[in-house]
């Protein structure tokens, strides 16, 4: 059979027991896969180089909008823990990505152990599906919002804590005999440091991860300015100026 035009009509036959084409995005399916983007980033010291800050928690919380009867999630999920008499919510933990949440009777849900905002937002939907499947339909929006974001870096050298302590006393305390290390509270971004004699430093406190990069950026030049130039030697050991003057003095000896 032949059309107006003259040519054989198309089969349509094989067109139609093919497969259609997947519409779905690529960009859509990585928002339901946990990332490793965001553990690690960068930030400026202020000299021309660069320093690496690990995320090591964010901790976030959510609303699902409406009461949870924790015993019986408790009974029918599993990786839960639920001992009402210690602690009034329901422990729940996730393999991938790897998180863990408190869900409360009023619907309330805390998110922590997660490196990336990605995977926070990706464990807050999946904690909402499990409970939809137990019975209690949470609304759509969450209320998602990230509380603290916690990171680490190493600036390389070695501090001068009591000299930053004094210069610094308005934003800075320290108590060796109670904790070993230094306490600074920057203003803007509102974040706190926790800073080790060995150079190690943790940033806490901050609502975004590009506040750890901004704030370790603006303190990076204060502490290169009380960068131990000496490491102290261990009781009973020549320290490294002693052994230059004795080495000195014997050059001296052998030229006489």
């Amino acid at each position: 059979m032949s059309t107006k035009a003259g040519l054989p009509k198309k089969d349509n036959t094989e067109d139609n027991h093919k497969p259609a084409a997947s519409s779905t995005d690529p960009l859509q399916l990585s928002q339901h896969a946990p990332s490793a983007i965001g553990s690690v980033i960068e930030a400026s010291n202020g000299i021309g180089g660069k320093i690496m800050i690990r995320i090591q928690n964010i901790a976030s919380t959510a609303n699902l909008g409406v009461p949870l009867d924790l015993k019986k999630i408790a009974l029918k999920c599993r990786n839960t823990e639920f001992n009402p008499r210690r602690f009034g919510a329901v422990i729940m933990r996730l393999r991938q990505p790897k998180a863990t949440a408190l869900l409360f009777a009023s619907g309330k849900i805390v998110i922590t152990g997660v490196r990336s905002v990605h995977n926070a937002t990706l464990a807050t939907k999946k904690f909402a599906y499990i409970v939809e499947k137990v019975g209690f339909k949470p609304k759509e929006f969450f209320d998602f919002k990230v509380q603290n974001v916690a990171g680490t870096a190493d600036v390389g050298f070695p501090i001068r804590l009591e000299g930053l302590v004094y210069a610094y006393s308005n934003y800075a305390s320290y108590e060796p005999e109670l904790f070993p290390g230094l306490i600074f509270r920057m203003v803007s971004p509102n974040v706190v440091f926790l800073i080790f004699v060995s150079g190690k430093v943790v940033i806490t406190g901050a609502k975004k991860e590009s506040d750890l990069s901004v704030a370790l950026s603006k303190l990076y030049p204060v502490l290169l300015e009380f960068k131990k130039s000496q490491v102290a030697s261990l009781p009973g050991l020549p320290s490294t100026t002693d052994n230059a003057v004795d080495n000195d003095k014997g050059q001296q000896m052998e030229e006489v």
